[in-house]
């Protein structure tokens, strides 16, 4: 199976589920202060959909890639494979840092990346 197939077999939920939001929120709270975290949500809430390619998303967060040995990953890498949708990323631009936060679905990112670093990714980003 190529590339291009795999990437057909990464089903998206149209919007990000209602509880990635406070998921979202809690990851950020961890990061700025309340407000600055509670209207980043509220952005987040608001904005629109886009795609970016998993491998982009991981050079511009910096993050570390999570193998299958990760429970989470693995549970998402089984959800890809048994054709079930995933919802999608919630992004925040940090232009202090010049880099990419991953408020909400970083482990689907790991393990979309494993089945595809190519893949396109649904995402609200701000």
């Amino acid at each position: 199976m190529d590339k291009l197939e795999k990437s057909k077999n990464i089903l998206w939920l149209a919007e990000p589920e209602k509880h990635d939001y406070p998921a979202a929120f809690s990851y950020l709270n961890l990061l700025y202060e309340k407000n600055k975290s509670d209207r980043f949500v509220q952005k987040l809430k608001k904005a629109k959909m886009s795609a970016f390619k998993a491998k982009d998303i991981f050079r511009a967060s910096q993050l570390s890639l999570l193998g299958v040995s990760n429970s989470h990953v693995d549970k998402n890498t089984q959800k890809i494979k048994e054709k079930k949708t995933l919802s999608p990323l919630l992004l925040v631009r940090d232009s202090t840092v010049g880099k990419l936060i991953v408020a909400d679905g970083y482990h689907r990112l790991c393990a979309v990346y494993l089945v595809n670093e190519d893949a396109l990714i649904p995402c609200k980003i701000i």
